[in-house]
This record gives structure tokens, sequence and C-alpha cells, in this order.
């Protein structure tokens, strides 16, 4: 979608710090970070939302995707979490199926 501003990274048409990347997936940086390591890793296929990602595979290998980048971070050992927002009530801002991947320090619960 050429409106979309994370299909635009994965086009290259926006540049991104890229930690990890596969064949389907994306993972860089994120320009506002809650966290000292906070990447956002992203489908290169544009999806909306997960409701409109139906195939089980494919959101096994997003978490795959997500266990990667943790790993190229350095923060699989020490703990990360894992945050998909859905919809407005849920605090989603683009419109592209999207995890946030935050570590580097201990982060409590609830979040505030």
């Amino acid at each position: 979608m050429s409106d979309c501003i994370f299909c635009r990274i994965a086009a290259g048409q926006i540049p991104a710090d890229i930690i990890y990347e596969d064949a389907d997936h994306l993972a860089f940086r994120d320009i506002h970070p809650a966290a000292p390591l906070h990447a956002v890793l992203i489908p290169k296929r544009h999806c909306a939302t997960l409701a409109d990602m139906t195939d089980a595979q494919e959101h096994g290998r997003l978490i795959l995707a997500a266990v990667a980048t943790a790993r190229a971070l350095n923060i699989e050992k020490t703990g990360y979490r894992l945050v998909a927002n859905y919809g407005a009530d849920g605090g989603q801002e683009v419109m592209h199926v999207h995890w946030h991947i935050l570590g580097g320090r201990i982060l409590g619960w609830p979040p505030g």
C-alpha cells in the first residue's frame, strides 16, 4: 500500500535502522523508544490488523521472527516484552500488523 508507512519502510522507500530481516518480516528500531531496546517487527505483506491475518502459520512465523529479533537485540536470555496493539482503543496507530519488542531494562507490570 503506497500510503502505509510500514509498507514503505519494507519497500526501502523510507530508511530504517534494520535489526532483523527474513523473507517475510522486517524488524527495525522504533523512532520513539519506550525502553532502551525497542524494535518494531512487521510482516512485509500488508495486513491491517491481527484479525486480518487468518493463517495460523503466518501468526506462528511472526512470533518466531519476534524471537529472532530479541536474539539479534541480545535480550533473549534477560527477557523482553512483546506488545501488539489492536484497533483504536488498543492504541494501534499504524494500520499494519506490528509487534513491539521491548527490553534492555526491567519492565514493570502493569505497563504505565
